[in-house]
């Protein structure tokens, strides 16, 4: 089967934040390991919300533990609809689901804006988010 799809694929991101510190936890890219993503991917017919699959994509591919806090944005490109939540980051696991293929990294919010810009989704939400400087 090829990529073209009849609707867009569901996306639930979820943007882990450290808030005491003001990080953000960003993780590398399978598919590009030079590049950087926040945690993300399809919704699953086991969730039983776009908050349960933000929540275990950032359980599979960063090793997080939390609470998503807020409903951030939806986004709608040609080929998903992203959904995103900020998840208020309890527990880092020492060994999670793709230890062995992502790097992880806290960051403040302008190296996180800067390493996401190659995804403008992904940017345009930690824009959104409450980590974002107030706009004036």
């Amino acid at each position: 089967m090829g990529k073209e799809r009849s609707t867009p694929r569901v996306v639930c991101c979820a943007i882990p934040i450290a808030r005491a510190a003001g990080k953000v936890l960003i993780v590398t890219s399978r598919k590009r390991a030079d590049k950087w993503v926040l945690p993300k991917g399809g919704w699953e017919p086991t969730d039983q919300t776009l908050e349960a699959a933000a929540s275990r994509e950032a359980l599979e591919e960063a090793g997080v533990r939390g609470v998503i806090t807020r409903f951030v944005v939806t986004i709608p490109t040609a080929t998903a609809t992203y959904h995103v939540y900020e998840l208020d980051v309890a527990y880092l696991e020492e060994d999670w689901l793709e230890s062995r293929e992502r790097r992880r990294e806290w960051v403040d919010y302008p190296e996180a804006i800067r390493r996401l810009m190659w995804k403008p989704e992904l940017a345009q939400a930690l824009s959104m988010s409450t980590l974002a400087p107030p706009r004036r």
